[in-house]
C-alpha cells in the first residue's frame, strides 16, 4: 500500500474529465448524483469505481500498473514507464519506430566509414 503522488492524481482526475462516460462536468457521477469519488483517491489500494476500473483506467498503462501492482520498465526511447509485457523494451510502436530509424542511422554512417578507409 502506498499513497499516490500529486502527478498519479492529477491523471486520475483528467482521465475522468475526459473519458468516463458517466462523468458530466456540471452534475459531477451521474449514476451516484454526486461529486465523482475518484477524484479523492489517495492510496493504490482504495476502492475504484467499477467502470472507471474497467473501461478507463486501462487507457492509462502506468496507473493501471500501479493499481494492478503491474512490473513497470522504463521506455528505453523516451524514458516514459509502462507495464512490462515480456521481453518490451518500448511503450508504444513509435518510439520502437524512432529507435529503429536511429539504429539504422548509426549503423550506415558507421559502414560508410568504413568503407572510405
Amino acid at each position: 500500500m502506498r499513497e499516490l503522488t500529486k502527478r498519479e492524481k492529477q491523471r486520475i482526475r483528467k482521465l475522468v474529465t475526459n473519458n468516463c462516460a458517466n462523468y458530466c462536468e456540471e452534475y459531477g457521477c451521474l449514476p451516484l448524483d454526486c461529486d465523482c469519488y475518484m477524484f479523492g483517491i489517495a492510496f493504490n489500494t482504495s476502492k475504484l469505481c467499477r467502470y472507471f476500473e474497467n473501461a478507463v483506467l486501462p487507457l492509462d498503462t502506468e496507473l493501471y500498473a500501479v493499481f494492478n501492482r503491474l512490473p513497470t520498465r522504463a521506455c528505453k526511447q523516451c524514458g516514459k514507464r509502462f507495464a512490462a509485457a515480456g521481453k518490451q523494451l518500448y511503450c508504444s510502436e513509435q518510439c520502437a519506430a524512432e529507435a529503429r530509424r536511429i539504429q539504422t542511422a548509426k549503423r550506415v554512417r558507421k559502414h560508410r566509414v568504413k568503407a572510405k578507409m
